[in-house]
């Protein structure tokens, strides 16, 4: 299983602000990208992919929507308002929840009340991690295990304290070279790699 989280700062929780904020400097569609290059390939999907988007623009609890490819049926297009539909979607699920709560939006998604480190620190006790950055292990020559887990952020970088928290967990940081990519184009580098072996 491979799985990627994503880390998006600016991304708001509530469904209205989000879908007003295409094209805004939150760059909301930074989510339906992610989703598209994880999950799909041509005339197809991937069934061995989980997708944790991590929403961070709130007054409240971040939010983590878990998209589980294999469960998922009804997927209604991979174009950005068909993704972004279903980012809404768990969000307007979410409404009401409280602290680390978890609820079932459809078929392969679930939304949890949960911060960025709570919820790495739940997958690091099963998955190899992996942290983006220029300075890390190549990714030619990086080993994998089973459950490898990539931890990415939109177009704000990661807090360089979070890298301290992550370095405790056991996260190895991986490069893909000297120039900095759009997280989704970080997911299709790792899909080759990891497609090769």
């Amino acid at each position: 299983m491979r799985t990627f989280v994503l880390r998006a700062r600016a991304a708001p929780v509530d469904s209205g602000k989000l879908l007003a904020s295409i094209g805004t400097d939150a760059h909301p569609e930074i989510l339906a990208h992610v989703l598209m290059n994880a999950i799909f390939v041509a005339q197809s999907h991937r069934d061995d992919v989980v997708v944790h988007l991590v929403l961070e623009s709130t007054a409240d609890y971040s939010r983590s929507l878990r998209f589980e490819a294999r469960l998922m049926h009804e997927l209604g297009g991979f174009d950005e308002r068909a993704l972004l539909a279903k980012v809404a979607k768990a969000l307007d699920a979410s409404r009401g929840m409280g602290k680390e709560e978890t609820r079932p939006v459809e078929s392969g998604v679930t939304v949890q009340t949960i911060s960025f480190e709570r919820l790495v620190q739940q997958l690091s006790s099963d998955h190899q991690l992996f942290v983006l950055d220029r300075k890390g292990t190549p990714l030619t020559a990086q080993a994998f295990g089973e459950n490898p887990c990539f931890l990415l952020t939109d177009h704000i970088p990661m807090p360089k304290k979070t890298f301290g928290s992550l370095e405790r967990l056991g996260a190895t940081k991986l490069s893909l070279g000297s120039r900095m990519l759009f997280a989704s184009q970080c997911v299709v580098l790792i899909h080759h790699a990891l497609d090769q072996r």
